[in-house]
Order: C-alpha cells, then structure tokens, then sequence
C-alpha cells in the first residue's frame, strides 16, 4: 500500500457527500471525546440532520480561542458543543453519556431489551477513566472505544484512546478485541507517544489511518507486524459495506485503485461502482 496520492488535499465534505447519497436525518452521532478534530462542523452537521442521539463523554473540558492556539477551529463549534453538553439548547437530543459495558435499545438490544449479540458495543471508557481524564486534563482516556458488530464481523473504533484505555480494554474485554476484521487507528494512526502492543491482541486485518504528515504516523507499529494499512491521505473517503458474504471497500481516489487492486493480504480487484470505485473485499473468515 505505498505511495502518496495527496488526497488530504482534496477532502471530502461529510455533508455534502451524505445529501448527495439521500440522507436527510441521523439518527446517532457520537462524539469520542472533547478534541475539536474531533468535532470540527458539529454546528453545520446537526443544523443539517439534527440527530436524534448524541453520545458524549461526562468531561469538563474548557477551551480558549484566539491567539493563534485554536488550531484553525471555529470558536462557535466549541459553543455549541458545549450547548450539547451542558443541557442548554432548546430542542435538544436525547445525549447519552455511556461507560464499558452499557446495554441499550437500538444500539445492542432490541425493542424488548433483549438480544443485542449484533450492535455497537462500548468498551470504554470507564467511569474511572473519565475522572482520570478531567483531574488530569487529558481527555484521550476519556475517549469511546466501540466495537461495531455485524454479519460476523468485527469493526473497531478507537478514538484517541491512550494506554490507560488499552489497559482496561484487555482486561475486562480481550475476547471482544481479539482478531478484529477493520481497526478504525487510535489517534489517527498517530505515534502519539504511546504501548502500541495491544496490537498483538487486536491483529487487524485492515486498519483505517486518519490524515497526519508521514513523520507522525506510526507506520512502523503495523509494517513490523505485518498489518495492511490504508490512510485517507492514499485512499481519499472510505466506505465500508458490511454485507454477506464479505466486507467490501470503496474508495473515492481511482488512482489508488487501479494501483493497489492487485494487494496479495486479501481478496482484492477493481472496477467502478456509481458511488465510488469498488477497490477491494474482506472474504468472511471460516470459523
């Protein structure tokens, strides 16, 4: 998967894309933790679809804007958020604030409270954690960790989740994390400073980087490893559809394609598909 194909050049609008493909409302947004990367056009993105649940974390983060340390953010998506948070907008969603091991309906129960082996499965944080995080300030422990399960697969979102969180995560949930199918990277895919070993555990079979230069991205965690990555800076916009009998992957950048359709790891091809080019498929594993 070499090569750089400057697609951080070209982003894609997440709203733009999604009324572009029919949606017209969200029924769950949820926001790993209070980092404005992680929040960046949370305004414009409920004022388009005003989602119906928001999943937040119980911080006390205070930021301040102005003097050349917001980073490029916008002052009114800190506001806003802080609205969400706080309780004080009118008409407001319905905002959860979940720790490890939560059960709920339709997300991992049915209408009856019962069933949920399919869903989306909140693995941390820890009440302890999100103290942790607002007494030291430092809200990556803070951050969800969802496992999303589906068709028999595993797809995990890691937020920015630190060692801390990793710790828990192998304790109280390592089967959850074992041999998972898609690794959405903490921190991006960043070095961050930070135990990459739960990768022995976790042993992606694609793992998902965010967009950061080369030389802050921890390459070398996953090449000694023998793990396949995939960076938006390469691929452009990712989509994964998780249907029987595999798990298929599209991406916006047709050059990366055509030049990685014949990538030995899995299954992988590539023809163009109306919504996207049609790169390449994760085979449903024997059990």
């Amino acid at each position: 998967m070499q090569g750089n194909f400057n697609q951080k050049k070209y982003p894609v609008n997440p709203i733009s894309y999604m009324g572009l493909h029919g949606h017209t409302d969200v029924f769950r947004f949820i926001l790993t933790h209070p980092d404005m990367d992680h929040m960046d056009g949370i305004k414009a993105f409920f004022d388009a679809f005003q989602p119906t649940n928001f999943w937040d974390t119980d911080n006390d983060e205070e930021k301040e804007f102005g003097g050349g340390n917001d980073g490029g953010f916008c002052e009114d998506d800190w506001k806003f958020y802080k609205k969400l948070r706080d309780g004080k907008l009118e008409n407001s969603p319905k905002r959860l604030a979940l720790h490890s091991g939560a059960r709920g309906q339709y997300y991992n129960q049915n209408d009856n409270n019962q069933g949920g082996g399919d869903g989306l499965h909140v693995l941390a944080p820890t009440k302890q954690l999100v103290a942790a995080a607002c007494e030291n300030e430092d809200y990556n422990d803070s951050s969800y960790v969802i496992l999303y399960l589906t068709c028999g697969y595993k797809i995990l979102f890691a937020g920015d989740s630190h060692d801390a969180t990793w710790e828990h995560i192998l304790n109280d949930h390592v089967k959850d994390v074992t041999d998972v199918d898609i690794l959405v990277a903490p921190h991006h895919g960043r070095h961050s400073d930070r135990d990459w070993e739960f990768l022995d555990v976790v042993n992606p079979r694609l793992t998902f980087f965010g967009n950061a230069k080369s030389g802050h991205l921890a390459y070398s965690a996953w090449s000694n490893r023998k793990l396949p990555i995939i960076t938006n800076n390469q691929a452009g916009t990712i989509v994964v559809d998780a249907s029987e009998p595999q798990l298929d992957v599209y991406v916006t950048c047709e050059a990366y394609a055509k030049a990685n359709a014949n990538a030995k790891y899995y299954n992988t091809f590539y023809s163009e598909n109306h919504k996207g080019y049609y790169w390449g498929s994760l085979l449903k594993k024997t059990i």
